[in-house]
C-alpha cells in the first residue's frame, strides 16, 4: 500500500511539472497585481503658512486575473483618508469588485465598477495623483459604484456606453431604493480629437426629495506633444435637495517637453444656484511639471491657488510635491 502511495504521488507530481512546463512555453502571465500609492509634501503661503507636512493620500492594492473566454476579474483596495474621522486616520475601502467580459467592439462589467461619469474625463485628465478630475474633485459623481455597465464601439469614430448603479458612490452601503441611470456616447471626428456627452438620473428613493441629474460635456484633442481639454457640468438637485443646483467647468493642458518631463496647468470654477452652496464655491487653478523617474516612479511640483466666491475668505495659495508610485 505504501509503494502504491509512493508511485501514485509521484505520478501526480509529474503530471503537474509537464502541465506547468506547457503552461509556460505556450501561455502568457494572466495575472498582475495592481499597486499604486499617491503622496505629496506641501506647504501653505501668507494667510495659509501653518498648514505643511507630508501626506500619504491614497493606495491601490489589489490583483486583475484574465480568466480565458474574453472573461477578466478584478479587485482593488482603496486606502485613504475619509471626512468621517480625523485627517491623520487612514480609511479601507473595496475600490473595485468586479467581472468584464469582453468581446469584439462589446464590454460587460459587473460588480464595484468604474462609474461611466467620471472614468472617461479622469483618463483624459492624466493626473490624478495630482488632483481629482472636476467631477470627483467636487463631488458631482463617485468614481466606483455597485451594478453593472455595458460599452460599445459601433465604428472608430462613435461609441456609446450606459450604466444602472446604486447611486450611493462606493464606500456606502445601500440604503434608498432609488437607482442610477447613466447614458454617454463619445466621438472622435478626426484622430487625436474626441467629444463626450453625458446624463445621469439619480433616484432620491424618497417622497420627500427629489431626482439628482447630471449632464456634461467635454472636448478634448490629445497627441504625442500635448494635450487641451475643456468640459461643462451642470448637476440639479444635489443631494436629492430640490432647486440646489450647481455648475462648473474645468479646462487644463499639458506639454510634453522631453521624453520624461512635462508642464501642466488647469483652471476649475464651481458655482451655485442663488449662491446656495456659498461657502464651498471656489476657483481653482494648478501649474506644474511632471518628472518621470524611471517606469515606475512619477515627481510633480506645483503651485495651486483658491479663490473661494463667498466675501470673508481670502484667497489660499499652495506649493506642493506631488509623488506616484505604481506598477
Amino acid at each position: 500500500m505504501k509503494k502504491k502511495s509512493i508511485l501514485l504521488a509521484g505520478i501526480l507530481v509529474c503530471i503537474c511539472i509537464t502541465t506547468q512546463a506547457q503552461d509556460t512555453k505556450t501561455k502568457e502571465p494572466k495575472g498582475k497585481a495592481i499597486v499604486q500609492v499617491f503622496g505629496n509634501f506641501h506647504t501653505g503661503f501668507l494667510e495659509k503658512n501653518e498648514i505643511r507636512g507630508f501626506e500619504l493620500e491614497r493606495s491601490y492594492l489589489g490583483y486583475e486575473y484574465k480568466l480565458g473566454n474574453d472573461l477578466s476579474i478584478k479587485g482593488v483596495m482603496d486606502i485613504g483618508k475619509s471626512s468621517d474621522v480625523d485627517d491623520h486616520h487612514r480609511i479601507a475601502y473595496i475600490k473595485y469588485a468586479m467581472i468584464s467580459w469582453k468581446t469584439g467592439n462589446l464590454t460587460l462589467n459587473g460588480g464595484l465598477i468604474p462609474n461611466t461619469q467620471i472614468y472617461f474625463q479622469e483618463k483624459f485628465w492624466g493626473y490624478r495623483y495630482i488632483k481629482k478630475s472636476f467631477q470627483n474633485q467636487y463631488k458631482f459623481g463617485s468614481s466606483a459604484d455597485l451594478g453593472f455597465s455595458v460599452a460599445y464601439k459601433f465604428t472608430d469614430r462613435v461609441s456609446a456606453d450606459a450604466m444602472i448603479v446604486n447611486g450611493e458612490g462606493y464606500k456606502k452601503i445601500q440604503k434608498n431604493d432609488g437607482l442610477n441611470y447613466g447614458l454617454g456616447a463619445t466621438l472622435t471626428p478626426i484622430k487625436g480629437f474626441q467629444v463626450r456627452l453625458y446624463g445621469s438620473l439619480n433616484e432620491s428613493g424618497e417622497q420627500d426629495k427629489d431626482n439628482t441629474v447630471n449632464i456634461s460635456a467635454f472636448a478634448g484633442y490629445k497627441s504625442d506633444k500635448f494635450r487641451i481639454g475643456a468640459e461643462y457640468n451642470h448637476m440639479m438637485n444635489a443631494s436629492f435637495n430640490k432647486d440646489a443646483d450647481q455648475n462648473g467647468y474645468s479646462v487644463f493642458t499639458s506639454v510634453q517637453l522631453q521624453k520624461d518631463t512635462e508642464l501642466y496647468g488647469r483652471f476649475d470654477d464651481l458655482y451655485s444656484k442663488d449662491n446656495w452652496n456659498i461657502a464651498k464655491d471656489e476657483s481653482a487653478a494648478i501649474l506644474g511639471a511632471q518628472f518621470k523617474l524611471g517606469k515606475y516612479v512619477k515627481i510633480a511640483p506645483n503651485i495651486r491657488m483658491i479663490m473661494p466666491k463667498a466675501d470673508g475668505p481670502k484667497n489660499g495659495y499652495w506649493a506642493y510635491v506631488n509623488c506616484y508610485f505604481g506598477l
